[in-house]
């Protein structure tokens, strides 16, 4: 099997489903030269017809995304960071989410808007946050946030096939890890709406969305030379949640962790926690705890955005708390 990185699994598979079918095409600012490296060669080989850059107008190229969807075509709309889906709520929220239920199914909005996301490059309060949480809340939409590059691939490939409009979070981050992945070869798709058990353990559960599945390896790594056995989960969909593979591990285990990059409040673990305890609350030894970003802008300065942000150390600390273990 061949190995690659994070963003060489994002390319190929763009290159893949480009080839396959040509009513995908990519548009977005900067696309046919993508400085993060996904887009790489996907112009050169497809034309300007099929890689279009469009103005610095989300608004606009979704909204014409969301057209080219209806009229049959499976637009990739590129929004290059989280934070600028601001401007384009309402395509992605009032039309691309419900034109298919309002319309009794008479036609599908079949659109990827690939969304680069999260801090920890110093962009500042409003270009380094994590809204995943936000289009959790929205019937029509599916959510995907892949964590390595043999995801990244599959679940790529399986949302430009998918029917319905497909958001799909990557963390800036992860386009510079260089350590290559086991990717599969050939016409290779991930199921949507299942999560992954990334290790097996037996004391706590913890479950870790998108980049932070990094930190919640690091840690069960860390809590396993003290006799602690956690076992991984990592979502992949959040939207469908796939609440069956979470509940189950938290049965064996009686605790859990849940590690997002997002706001604690109201966020991707407010969710899963509220699955867990109200389909397994009486398997439950101890409150559920949460990591997440501290409810505060995300700070420039490194230091200050390293305590906003979460850590394998704080994932370490809750998984502690929960066990009823100091340090």
């Amino acid at each position: 099997m061949p190995e690659l990185t994070y963003v060489e699994a994002l390319n190929e598979a763009l290159h893949e489903e480009m080839a396959r079918d040509e009513k995908v095409f990519l548009m977005g600012e900067d696309v046919a030269f993508d400085y993060f490296g996904v887009c790489s060669g996907l112009a050169d080989r497809f034309g300007r017809d099929r890689v279009r850059d469009t103005p610095i107008c989300e608004l606009g190229f979704t909204g014409a995304g969301v057209g080219a969807a209806m009229a049959g075509f499976r637009p990739i709309v590129d929004l290059r960071f989280m934070d600028f889906t601001t401007y384009a709520l309402d395509p992605i929220v009032n039309q691309a989410a419900k034109l298919r239920y309002m319309l009794g199914g008479q036609l599908s909005v079949p659109m990827v808007a690939r969304i680069p996301s999260g801090a920890g490059l110093q962009y500042g309060a409003t270009h380094g946050q994590s809204l995943e949480a936000w289009f959790m809340q929205v019937p029509g939409l599916k959510v995907l946030y892949p964590s390595c590059a043999t995801d990244a691939k599959g679940l790529l490939k399986a949302a430009v096939r998918d029917d319905n409009p497909v958001m799909f979070i990557e963390h800036r981050l992860l386009y510079a890890q260089k350590a290559k992945q086991p990717v599969p070869e050939g016409d290779h798709t991930t199921p949507i709406g299942v999560a992954d058990v990334k290790r097996a353990g037996a004391d706590a559960t913890i479950v870790g969305v998108g980049y932070q599945m990094g930190h919640c390896l690091e840690a069960a790594e860390a809590l396993a030379e003290e006799g602690i056995q956690c076992e991984v989960i990592d979502p992949r969909s959040l939207s469908p949640l796939d609440v069956e593979t979470i509940t189950a591990s938290v049965r064996k285990t009686s605790r859990c962790v849940i590690v997002e990059e997002g706001h604690l409040r109201s966020g991707v673990g407010a969710e899963i926690s509220a699955a867990i305890q109200e389909a397994v609350f009486e398997y439950l030894d101890a409150p559920i705890g949460r990591v997440a970003a501290l409810m505060a802008p995300i700070p420039v300065q490194t230091k200050l955005e390293k305590f906003v942000l979460p850590s394998t150390e704080k994932v370490i600390a809750a998984v502690r708390k929960t066990l009823g273990v100091s340090a």
